[in-house]
């Protein structure tokens, strides 16, 4: 019902838009001409060109001497972009991991700065800002999807902008920057679309805005929309089947669940017939956003302002090749639910000649997904064959200790919550000697929870208090930051300027609670088996108690086994902290602090001509590792090296821009899925990326082209190793003495980010009549291939002895997860669209993805050991539809 009441809000809204329009309809008056509902005469300079604000001041692009992208809000309405994966696709800078292809989820990379693995929520920072206005809104676990609607320009920072923008910048940064209220008419827009998805289901969207001057000097400006997208994917009916307790003489197997059936063997097949679905894949978004403008006086401004979208996503997308062409077979309820709101306050003015700004935001984003897991149970049922499977080396038993179906389903939550602030002042741009400069402050966390689940787990067997959980996580983590940043700009010549910037900065970092699974309270924890797993060593047998030991401790020497009350609500104890006297519990911490900067060097030699060097250097803090045998994970560093070059000709109608940089990413942070599916965080080795970007525009008559592409050569420069290894030789032994070995030797291409991304459009526009403007458009992009993770030999732990030099000289112990899980294939799509625009009306046709090419944008498998089922995330199949608008 509340999801049916946001519907309805945002219909009111678009109603209220049209109702607003009634008034300035009916004066017999002609009104002054109104501006363009996009600001675009706020957002361009001379020549058309756009007018950004990426180094904190307002500058045209073709002046910054930085390598930076921006599209504006006539771009962003000719290409229809509403979303994420819509805008990247014109970025050819940026790339990002789809962690199951579900909106939200994604990991944003830029220049080839990627390790594969990242998004888990006890993970590593993004190494990529993401900002709405002057706010960032860079989460773990996947990016902010923010609708585009209404939006003045997105503007792609490649490279390390740790001057002005921090800790999450490491490589870049992407800023999406709103349409602000306007104090001169009122007006707005209304846009309504329908399409269909080849071999899916039906879409749309409706999206509107209003703009109304209240007085003389407040404005409020409102934007509100619903997007469906259609599903493609089909779960198709199919069995698991699981092997027989009886092989190993162990108990008897019982159905539990509805659909499962024993069978004369006694093992357990498993039907997924109740989840059945045609286009199995559907999205609905609904939000809005609402600014107000307050003019002071003539040199302050105070602008407060709003925003909430809701995202429900709905089974799986990414399909299963070896089940079919946009197929999957899962066994349970698969959805992910989305919310956030964030309220933020920008203050602008002067104090003498200098500009003076504070930005302040709070955003609060919760998420609930539930994930089929079955192939985590096939996979180990499949590993153990050789000794009765599942049913033999697990006790996945009911209360009456019969063998149970061993499905896992993963039900989890996050609680984010953001608040930053940052003050800066400006010295007037006009002057030889200027600068930059201002304070930061960050404060963020995320409640994790993380429940596996097993139908009819015996309590015993089960999570402390959790009945039917076999691994719980539950945990509080805060990352803060805290920065004084300032960049300083010499005119050595009226055509011959130095910049010179830096940033001192501190991370604090913190992570507690519980993570593991429960421990069999019977003969005072002592009784077999200890869980569902077999663990003695994971869990709640590492909980405090009152005297500050471990309970597995505790045991050994005959101590009190009364614990300590959880320190994260939920959970059953605590495991994951450090004893502290007289505090009980704290978290774990990993903190530090440090300095970047940037030198950047610019030359006019001519009007339309800027060229450029820069030196900059990019950090993300480290963290914490949630186990306790796994060491905190440092901080990463990138430096960057950097010549570009910005052109205009013909008066403006030509535009070429290029840069080429080298970088050097030290001691990179890298994720993996290492024993049972448990995700680490270590330093690897360093890497070296080379590479080029350009992005160029050409107008003649109607006729409009632009063109942009990247190269990125991105290596390792050592070995990464299978354990920690200083001398990354890989021949020191792992921290319980396991033999060393190669993971990726050096030289090994970083996953993810392909050599080469093209991105180029033509539009043709011509008068059909007074005041009406036909138009034909086409869009085509190309990605070349790319590894999907960068090792290529991981050892299998199930049954082998990391120990006995035999067993690791056999290759049968090991597996190659970049062979296994797929290589990201190349593809070239193209788009095109026919339309018209009338005077306060436009209606167009499209067809996207004309050739349906079956491009991938990830590839991923739901655990570790999973590599029996590789999972593609697609790009959307053709596409076509219609959109009609109308401005007022």
């Amino acid at each position: 019902m509340s999801f049916v009441r946001r519907r309805l809000a945002v219909s009111a809204l678009l109603a209220s838009a049209a109702l607003a329009a009634t008034p300035a309809l009916a004066q017999e008056t002609p009104p002054a001409p109104a501006p363009q509902p996009d600001n675009q005469a706020d957002n361009q300079g001379q020549n058309g060109d756009i007018i950004i604000t990426a180094l904190k001041r307002s500058d045209t692009l073709q002046n910054v001497p930085i390598s930076v992208q921006a599209l504006g809000t006539k771009k962003l309405d000719e290409l229809n972009i509403s979303n994420f994966q819509d805008y990247v696709a014109s970025l050819p800078s940026v790339t990002f991991q789809a962690l199951g292809g579900t909106p939200g989820t994604n990991v944003v990379y830029m220049r080839g700065v990627a390790s594969g693995g990242d998004g888990n929520h006890s993970g590593s920072l993004p190494s990529v800002g993401v900002y709405l206005d002057e706010q960032p809104v860079t989460t773990i676990g996947g990016n902010l999807d923010v609708h585009i609607y209404d939006i003045a320009r997105i503007e792609s920072l490649s490279g390390p902008q740790g001057t002005l923008y921090g800790a999450s910048s490491e490589a870049g940064t992407i800023r999406i920057i709103t349409n602000k209220p306007d104090l001169s008419s009122t007006y707005g827009r209304i846009d309504l679309e329908g399409n269909k998805v080849s071999k899916g289901g039906w879409g749309g969207k409706a999206e509107g805005m209003i703009n109304i001057p209240l007085s003389s000097n407040i404005a409020f400006r409102a934007v509100g929309y619903y997007e469906r997208d259609a599903g493609f994917i089909d779960n198709v009916p199919g069995v698991r089947n699981f092997i027989s307790p009886n092989v190993a003489g162990g108990p008897p197997a019982v159905a539990s669940y509805p659909n499962d059936t024993i069978r004369p063997d006694g093992g357990i097949s498993v039907s997924n017939a109740p989840f059945v679905k045609k286009d199995y894949n559907d999205t609905e978004i609904a939000g809005g956003r609402a600014a107000l403008k307050v003019d002071l006086n003539s040199n302050w401004t105070v602008t407060p302002s709003f925003m909430y979208q809701d995202t429900r996503s709905h089974g799986s997308y990414g399909f299963d090749p070896q089940v079919g062409d946009l197929q999957v077979q899962h066994f349970f309820p698969e959805f992910r639910r989305d919310r956030f709101w964030q309220a933020g306050l920008t203050i602008e003015g002067k104090v003498g000649n200098w500009d003076v700004t504070y930005a302040a935001a709070y955003l609060d984003r919760k998420d609930l997904q539930s994930s089929d897991y079955t192939d985590y149970s096939e996979a180990y049922d499949n590993l153990y064959s050789s000794v009765g499977g599942l049913a033999y080396y697990f006790a996945y038993w009911n209360n009456n200790g019969n063998n149970i179906d061993p499905r896992q389903r993963v039900v989890g939550t996050d609680h984010f919550k953001k608040m930053s602030q940052e003050f800066r002042v400006a010295s007037p741009s006009t002057d030889r000697f200027r600068i930059v400069a201002g304070a930061f402050y960050q404060r963020q966390s995320n409640f994790i929870h993380q429940d596996y689940q097993i139908t009819g787990l015996a309590t015993d067997l089960s999570v402390n208090g959790w009945p039917g959980t076999l691994w719980l996580t539950q945990q509080h983590r805060v990352d803060k930051d805290y920065a004084m940043f300032g960049e300083a700009s010499y005119d050595i010549a009226p055509n011959l300027t130095f910049t010179a910037g830096g940033r001192a900065f501190i991370y604090d970092n913190t992570l507690i609670g519980f993570f593991g699974f429960g421990r069999n309270p019977g003969g005072g924890y002592t009784a077999s088996p200890p869980n569902a797993a077999y663990s003695s060593k994971t869990g709640y047998i590492q909980c405090f108690t009152t005297d500050g030991e471990r309970l597995r401790d505790a045991l050994a020497s005959g101590g009190s086994t009364t614990l300590l009350p959880p320190a994260v609500a939920g959970a059953p104890c605590t495991n994951l902290g450090v004893y502290a006297a007289g505090r009980g519990v704290i978290p774990v911490e990993a903190s530090g602090q440090g300095f970047t900067y940037r030198f950047n060097l610019s030359w006019k030699p001519r009007q339309g001509l800027l060229m450029y060097g820069t030196v900059s250097r990019g950090f993300r803090p480290g963290g914490i590792n949630r186990r306790g045998d796994v060491p905190p994970y440092q901080a990463d560093f990138l430096t960057n090296y950097e010549l570009g070059a910005k052109t205009t000709w013909w008066g403006g109608k030509f535009r070429f821009n290029a840069a080429v940089y080298r970088q050097d990413w030290d001691a990179f942070q890298f994720s993996f899925l290492g024993a049972n599916s448990f995700t680490e965080i270590h330093n690897g080795p360093d890497a070296r990326i080379w590479g080029a970007e350009f992005d160029s525009s050409l107008t003649v008559g109607g006729l409009s082209l632009t063109a942009s592409g990247s190269y990125t050569d991105a290596k390792t420069r050592k070995n990464l190793c299978g354990y920690d290894d200083p001398t990354f030789t890989c021949t020191t032994p792992g921290a319980d003495g396991q033999i060393n070995y190669i993971s990726a030797a050096a030289g090994t291409r970083l996953p993810i980010t392909p050599r080469v991304k093209l991105n180029g459009t033509a539009r043709y526009t011509v008068p059909l009549s007074d005041g009406v403007k036909g138009y034909v458009q086409g869009v085509v992009n190309y990605q070349s291939s790319a590894s999907s993770d960068i090792r290529t030999k991981v050892f299998v732990l199930a049954l082998n002895d990391p120990n006995d030099p035999a067993t690791v000289a056999n290759p049968a112990s090991f597996i190659n997860p970049a062979a296994l899980l797929g290589r990201l294939k190349s593809y070239t799509t193209a788009d095109f669209s026919v339309g018209a625009e009338f005077k306060n009306f436009n209606l167009e046709f499209f067809i996207e993805n004309a050739f349906d090419v079956r491009g991938q944008l990830s590839r991923f498998q739901e655990c570790g050991s999973c590599g029996q089922r590789p999972y593609i995330v697609p790009i959307r199949p053709q596409t076509i539809g219609a959109r009609v608008g109308a401005k007022f």
